[in-house]
């Protein structure tokens, strides 16, 4: 046993190193393909793909994308939900040896510019009820093709009639436009074949986004090299073989939708169950009607699944795992899911994990045959982990707290375009690695086990989601009435934490309930929903530390002390 690895003795039958082949994504998959074909790859409400029928309808859609002109290192922008389109139009990028740009669908127009501009996108994917805001900002950037797709291109006769007397009906008809590409008709076009492009498995092949500090997010660089090796140990480790089947809830703009959810899956064989848009009730029947058995979350959904009278009286014997990620698992929110799951026929617990976009997503989890309280895990196969002193390389010993480190080949190339913040993250330390500080502080235990702590940078975590207070402030200071805000997250007992700001106006005497709506859709103009704060305190002034910085802290510590009882989510 590596005496800097004392986790390892917990590892049981799962590899403690992993051979990854070096190849592209795409290639991986392939392989895959070539030991499965006739396995299960998805299932969408119902419509299912063998993975010789989603090999070939990557291969088509790779076609159509280089007939329109993609090309070796072209980024393409998807801004889809957990679907088909989303899911085969990625794998058609990696092939060509382009580079997938994945953002939220429901990004707003300025949104959705910043990022076209900043991944340099000249392609994009989007549904049809996302045109306008594409139209909207095109003139700005460099976009020339915009592929537009519909939620029914998948769905059977009953559900596509169903969807557009329904939701179908609400979305506005797109006009005739040169740079509309419709997606079925794409698809079912003759191109000519296209080879595979030349990127390896070191190049860049994804760039996810991260909120900045400062108030702009940040392109995450990630490889193929990174999403192979991610996805393989996460198979590893779940032990993901064909004949398994995970629900893929989180979306793929996500770290942890695209790198467990979908990447993992495909790597093990396994069938993803695409979900393109959660609710408790959605979740529930497909559990019901699919039987998954593995099941990944944020604390949200697992507490949203828990309240739901249909998931209580579901068979859930299929469920072999569960694993809970991207924020604190509150202890009462695990009590509640293990109870319902044990009644209703399965062993299995809800399990907490630790990871975070720069190192594509989840790289460390507790094993299947180990609970230690309050702990996010052990590093997975091949992944190494440690406790600096902050604001040092110096390492610490077993208990102490500190900044937690990350060194292996999860770990991203850096970030786009920002040489400096990407050298204060992605630090070489006297051991020789290079290794990837990620501002959060945790402790390690003797066995090896880590125990998260708080974020050191300013960050809120509201359904699973980054909020980024500094993104946000920066919104509301553009507002000519306000001169001084600050924005913390609250306690709440279905998100974990709600955004609320703090505001000092120009003229106090306009503070009330008709500014407070105002200031509300002012930050909904140009920052994605769950970024914008769900209340408004109007202040005179605002508390600052002894060095004249606002004290956040200080807010929150006043924020829980009125909230009392109601502070704590785990009480009903």
């Amino acid at each position: 046993m590596a005496p800097d690895k004392p986790w390892l003795k917990f590892y049981g039958d799962v590899p403690t190193t992993i051979d990854y082949p070096h190849v592209t994504m795409y290639e991986a998959l392939m392989r895959t393909v070539a030991r499965c074909p006739d396995a299960p790859a998805f299932d969408f409400f119902g419509t299912t793909a063998t993975y010789r029928q989603f090999a070939d309808a990557i291969d088509g859609c790779a076609d159509a994308l280089a007939a329109m002109g993609l090309n070796q290192g072209d980024r393409m922008t998807i801004a889809m939900p957990t679907c088909p389109q989303a899911v085969i139009c990625f794998y058609a990028v990696n092939k060509l040896g382009g580079v997938a740009s994945m953002i939220h669908p429901l990004s707003t127009a300025t949104e959705i510019e910043f990022y076209l501009t900043l991944s340099r996108s000249r392609f994009a994917l989007t549904l049809d009820a996302f045109y306008g805001k594409f139209r909207q900002i095109r003139g700005n950037t460099g976009l020339e093709k915009l592929i537009l797709a519909r939620i029914p291109d998948y769905l059977g006769w009953l559900k596509r009639l169903g969807f557009n007397l329904t939701k179908g009906r609400k979305i506005p008809a797109v006009p005739e436009d040169p740079m509309v590409v419709w997606w079925k008709a794409m698809m079912a076009a003759s191109h000519a074949p296209a080879g595979k492009g030349s990127a390896g498995f070191e190049d860049l092949a994804v760039i996810l986004y991260s909120g900045g500090t400062t108030g702009k997010p940040k392109g995450i660089m990630l490889s193929n090299r990174n999403f192979i090796c991610e996805g393989m140990q996460v198979s590893a480790w779940g032990k993901l073989t064909e004949g398994d089947s995970i629900l893929a809830i989180l979306p793929v703009f996500h770290g942890f939708g695209l790198g467990v959810c979908i990447n993992a899956a495909f790597m093990g064989g396994a069938r993803s169950i695409l979900v393109p848009q959660f609710t408790p009730e959605t979740v529930a029947k497909l559990i019901r009607a699919k039987r998954p058995n593995f099941i990944v979350g944020v604390p949200t959904l697992f507490e949203a699944l828990n309240r739901d009278p249909l998931f209580q009286k579901t068979d859930l014997s299929c469920i072999k795992a569960a694993f809970s990620g991207a924020d604190t698992l509150p202890r009462c929110v695990k009590d509640r899911f293990e109870a319902v799951v044990h009644q209703r026929g399965s062993r299995s617990q809800l399990r907490e994990g630790y990871g975070l976009t720069e190192a594509v997503t989840a790289i460390m989890a507790m094993p299947m045959t180990e609970y230690r309280e309050n702990s996010v895990g052990i590093p997975f196969p091949d992944m190494s982990a440690k406790i600096v002193r902050s604001g040092t390389t110096e390492t610490l010993l077993a208990g102490e707290e500190g900044e937690i480190c990350l060194n292996g080949p999860a770990v991203m190339m850096g970030y786009l375009d920002q040489p400096e913040e990407t050298a204060k993250t992605l630090q070489t330390h006297p051991d020789g690695r290079v290794w990837l500080h990620t501002g959060d502080i945790g402790t390690m235990d003797a066995d090896g086990f880590f125990y998260f702590r708080l974020r050191e940078k300013r960050m809120i975590k509201s359904s699973g989601m980054n909020v980024y207070p500094a993104q946000v402030e920066e919104q509301l200071y553009k507002h000519p009435e306000v001169l001084d805000a600050c924005v913390i997250g609250v306690p709440d007992a279905k998100q974990v934490e709600r955004v609320k700001a703090f505001v000092v106006l120009k003229d106090p005497d306009k503070a009330g309930p008709e500014l407070e709506k105002t200031l509300i859709d002012f930050c909904r103009r140009d920052l994605i929903l769950w970024s914008c704060p769900r209340e408004i305190e109007f202040r005179t002034e605002l508390p600052l530390t002894l060095v004249g910085k606002v004290a956040f802290a200080q807010l929150a510590a006043e924020e829980r002390e009125k909230m009392g009882d109601a502070a704590d989510v785990c009480r009903e």
